[in-house]
């Protein structure tokens, strides 16, 4: 591989050590140094620059199961976020130039510039089946290290995803409003808890109408109340949904006050938490842009962009008794019969483990927006009616 392809000096060495013992060998790509995080793959063909940004990535080492990575290089309009939140980058093949009419910088050169460290190797295959069989594990990328057992002794010392309470690290620190674009009057007004939001999100909320007010993690029920919104939105973010009970009080607090509530992934975990229900870690978890998801009640199959690692337990045959009435289980998971998603009876709440907003992915589950906007419009005037149902699970 040239230094065009790798991005640095040709054929400069990395290695890859996982927690077991495994290690893998390959070329450096992105900055040199060494880096610690929880291993994952993503089976996502497109959409890299929108996974790097992701802050639900924050502490995990990525691989990429799409063999050629790097193409359309990396452009101003498509990040997630102010910066990329990956520990580390797996890749099989980097592309050796990027073509797009808007990119600035190749992939490996913003790897570079935000320090990201990555590696190229040729076993991504046998990498990602080793995930599928052993489970995400802690793992280190090092361009400084050569000796994997050294290596494996920082892996061992550094700290797991479970138990990791993630979300005040990648949260907004102050307050701001995402408004509707030009020619798109303001119907409701959102109060989003940022637990590592997506930009996407608060956008394709302002898109039908919502004027957004995403607000730090920490932020009370008491405090989100006072704002008055017309509905609640909780969001993606990383780490173990057990540690985060501030969003947990926070979330019981608008369900009390029956604010119209709509959650995607940690946001749906927190949902279950407040409703009383337990928490657990996936083997290898959900990352990618093609998971098949099934509404429970019309048995339609949406194709759904995902990226997490923990889930909701709970039960799969029928409504179960909550705190706040009833509640049921919305939405599954066809690969694994996982909980896909959450549904209030008794109030206007709902919330699903997957990403609706679609940076990068398919826009099968868009249709959730607006039925966020229908609760809302249901909890302001209960008469009014867009011709939609109020609850998606029934759509």
């Amino acid at each position: 591989m040239s230094s065009t392809a790798a991005g640095g000096p040709e054929h400069a060495e990395a290695i890859l050590v996982l927690e077991d013992g495994r290690h893998f060998r390959g070329r450096s790509f992105g900055a040199p140094g060494e880096t610690l995080g929880e291993i994952v793959f993503n089976t996502g063909m497109t959409g890299y620059q929108e996974t790097l940004t992701d802050p639900s990535y924050h502490r995990q080492i990525v691989v990429m199961t799409a063999p050629h990575i790097g193409n359309t290089g990396v452009n101003d309009d498509d990040p997630e976020s102010g910066r990329i939140w990956v520990a580390g980058y797996v890749v099989r093949e980097p592309a050796r130039v990027s073509s797009n009419w808007r990119a600035k910088r190749t992939l490996d050169e913003e790897l570079r510039r935000q320090g990201v460290v990555g590696i190229a190797l040729d076993g991504t295959r046998a990498l990602t089946r080793h995930l599928r069989d052993r489970g995400a594990m802690r793992a280190a990328i090092s361009t400084t290290e050569t000796d994997p057992e050294r290596l494996r002794e920082r892996v061992l010392a550094s700290p797991r995803m479970a138990g990791a309470d993630l979300a005040g690290e990648v949260t907004t620190t102050e307050p701001y409003t995402v408004r509707p674009p030009e020619g798109v009057a303001t119907r409701f007004r959102v109060a989003a808890v940022d637990l590592g939001i997506k930009a996407m999100t608060p956008q394709r909320l302002a898109e039908r109408g919502c004027e957004v007010t995403v607000l730090p993690a920490a932020t009370t029920a008491e405090e989100i109340l006072a704002l008055d919104p017309d509905g609640v939105f909780f969001s993606n973010g990383p780490g173990d949904p057990a540690t985060a009970d501030g969003a947990v009080a926070a979330m019981r607090g608008v369900l009390e006050a029956r604010k119209p509530l709509f959650g995607i992934c940690f946001g749906n975990q927190i949902l279950g938490r407040a409703l009383g229900l337990g928490t657990f870690k996936l083997r290898f978890g959900h990352r990618g842009v093609n998971q098949p998801v099934r509404d429970v009640h019309t048995r339609r199959v949406h194709i759904t962009s995902h990226n997490h690692g923990f889930a909701v337990d709970a039960p799969l045959d029928g409504p179960f008794d909550t705190p706040y009435g009833r509640a049921e289980v919305s939405h599954v998971d066809l690969n694994d019969n996982v909980v896909e998603g959450l549904r209030l009876l008794d109030r206007p709440a709902f919330s699903v483990q997957y990403h609706p907003e679609a940076a990068a992915g398919p826009h099968d589950a868009a249709e959730l927006f607006d039925a966020f906007c229908d609760l809302m419009a249901a909890s302001s005037d209960p008469s009014a009616s867009t011709g939609r149902p109020a609850q998606p699970a029934q759509s």
